[in-house]
């Protein structure tokens, strides 16, 4: 971290006049201006994407089928500008990772609306863009990684077993793009190296060469990244991590930097207090600041080593909740009580449903952070429904330490009235009683 702090702080000394062409805060602006995102994106199905895609059609830009999912569902293509660099930039192949196929649906309609303005007629000039949103429909549909073939699409780069996957390969092997932009979600408690830091955003250049041998491509997206990097550190300094960089023969971005098309990886993390329009924004933000450094080759200026010093992804240190001290009560053994800590994760679910939470570990969580931190030293606990372990459900009742309970008796919700109740990750009642702390990025 602290060489990643060094990076950042020499970087952006070094390249302060590099702004002076659309800085991130007036991109953020166009974006809340012209974006047509209006549902939730973990809540967009392929019905939606295509209600998007008709306003986009209706504004001029071409847009046509190019596909068909596994279930016959179309794949559509979007292409906007008339020069000679070109891009492609596909999302959505894990239908369980939506943030980018909003982002796509709002460049496009902002690079539409705003054709007329210099630095946009410029981008129009000197590349073409095709998008693919949605690349998984099916998966989509029932908020699922897979297609409904039951494969991973972004392992099948070689089998190709999968329609989606074919199509895919297609189009590259045709249009033969100089740059691929591969647009995922990852997990929201990923964190930006061993602080307990989510990875919001986070990036790589990927080789796509097993020897590690570079190429022209893979040092320019490098660069890319740099820019990028800085755009979006406007926004979250200290929460942009890098992506784990092993190779992987049967997936598609390592195949696209092996077949021609050198690939960046972006993975939309998460941001505690804030919503999924918040990574749209800042996915937005990154997709035209590459572009305009893409389309005046000022990438060039834009030192590599800032993205090589950002922060690997971690996992395993953080948790949604941690509960901690808490006094667990055992009702079958007559009220004998243990002092450990309990935490509770959410399970990846779209905004318009209330999902569950399971309890993920018990015991004593030093070294491990909670989005949310209650202090339960005041409270004795038991599950609401079965016993507080592993595994089970994230339902819990409390009751202040000094209340005289007799733990034998049967249905104590409703026969000892608990002073407070978790559940479904949020409190049914008694949230005023608790002391908590949460990490919130200062900004």
């Amino acid at each position: 971290m602290i060489r990643f702090i060094l990076a950042l702080s020499l970087t952006m000394s070094g390249l302060t006049g590099l702004f002076a062409q659309q800085s991130p805060r007036s991109l953020s602006k166009h974006w809340e201006k012209d974006r047509i995102s209006r549902i939730s994106p973990s809540n967009v199905r392929h019905r939606d994407l295509k209600a998007y895609l008709e306003e986009l059609k209706a504004m001029g830009l071409e847009i046509k089928e190019v596909g068909r999912s596994y279930a016959d569902r179309e794949i559509y293509q979007i292409e906007w500008g008339t020069g000679p660099k070109r891009i492609f930039m596909w999302s959505q192949m894990h239908g369980d990772e939506p943030t980018a196929t909003s982002a796509l649906v709002d460049m496009f309609a902002f690079l539409q609306k705003n054709r007329n303005l210099a630095w946009v007629k410029k981008l129009s000039a000197s590349m073409t863009i095709r998008g693919l949103p949605m690349l998984n429909p099916d998966g989509t549909e029932f908020f699922q990684r897979r297609n409904l073939q039951g494969i991973d699409i972004n392992r099948d780069a070689v089998g190709l077993k999968t329609p989606e996957g074919r199509l895919l390969k297609k189009l590259r092997d045709e249009w033969k793009p100089e740059i691929g932009f591969n647009l995922h979600n990852q997990g929201q408690l990923t964190t930006a190296g061993d602080a307990p830091r989510q990875a919001a955003i986070s990036l790589l250049a990927v080789l796509g060469d097993p020897k590690g041998v570079s190429t022209p491509g893979f040092e320019r997206n490098k660069r890319l990244i740099s820019a990028m990097t800085l755009a979006v550190n406007e926004f979250i300094p200290g929460y942009v991590g890098r992506y784990d960089d092993t190779y992987n023969d049967l997936a598609f971005g390592d195949k696209f930097s092996a077949w021609g098309t050198p690939v960046i990886l972006i993975e939309a993390g998460g941001l505690h207090g804030q919503d999924e329009f918040y990574l749209v924004m800042l996915n937005f933000v990154m997709y035209l600041t590459a572009l305009e450094v893409i389309a005046d080759d000022s990438h060039t200026k834009y030192d590599p080593e800032l993205y090589l010093s950002l922060p690997l992804n971690e996992s395993g240190r953080l948790m949604h909740f941690i509960f901690r001290n808490a006094n667990i009560v055992s009702p079958e053994s007559g009220g004998g009580t243990k002092v450990v800590d309990i935490g509770i994760n959410f399970e990846r679910r779209r905004a318009e449903l209330t999902g569950p939470t399971i309890i993920r570990d018990v015991g004593p969580l030093t070294g491990r952070d909670g989005l949310v931190e209650y202090d339960m030293s005041d409270f004795n606990v038991i599950h609401r429904f079965g016993r507080v372990r592993t595994g089970d459900s994230g339902e819990l009742l409390f009751f202040r330490k000094d209340r005289n309970i007799d733990w034998t008796q049967p249905n104590l919700e409703y026969t000892a009235a608990p002073d407070a109740v978790f559940s479904l990750g949020a409190w049914f009642i008694g949230e005023n009683l608790m002391k908590s702390k949460d990490i919130t990025p200062k900004r």
